[in-house]
């Protein structure tokens, strides 16, 4: 675990930096400055577009009587496409933007939380009872 926190909070942001460096001057620091803000833009507005689209589908979903658990975990694996995309860099963007692919969050979301089939409200069978409580007293 404390080899994970170090890799993303001192070798990412390293990598990061480097990177930025070699590509800015490569193609100038304005132009790198630009790229950055035109993916943090794309990645917002595809991630505005898919949310919105899980959120419907979350509640077509609820309306058939389902559990749209799965369509939590895309949205927030979408959040997470997002944090990524704002911050600066490009390794960060490619993560966020590999996030954005729905096969590739079904398939993180199900190789990290297997989600068993829920019974839905169809597979329910409701019997209608009376309870009568008699009182016994003895005297």
């Amino acid at each position: 675990m404390l080899k994970l926190l170090f890799l993303l909070f001192v070798i990412a942001p390293l990598t990061e930096l480097y990177l930025l460096i070699k590509v800015g001057s490569g193609i100038g620091g304005l132009t790198t400055i630009a790229l950055c803000l035109l993916t943090a833009a794309i990645g917002g507005l595809i991630i505005r577009w898919q949310g919105i689209a899980t959120l419907i589908d979350a509640q077509k979903c609820m309306a058939r009587g389902e559990i749209p658990a799965d369509h939590g975990f895309h949205g927030i694996l979408l959040a997470v496409a997002g944090l990524l995309l704002f911050l600066p860099g490009f390794i960060t963007d490619t993560a966020g933007f590999l996030l954005l692919i729905p096969a590739l969050r079904q398939l993180i979301i199900h190789r990290l939380l297997p989600i068993r089939p829920m019974h839905t409200q169809q597979d329910t069978t409701i019997i209608e009872a009376e309870v009568i409580h008699h009182e016994h007293h003895i005297r």
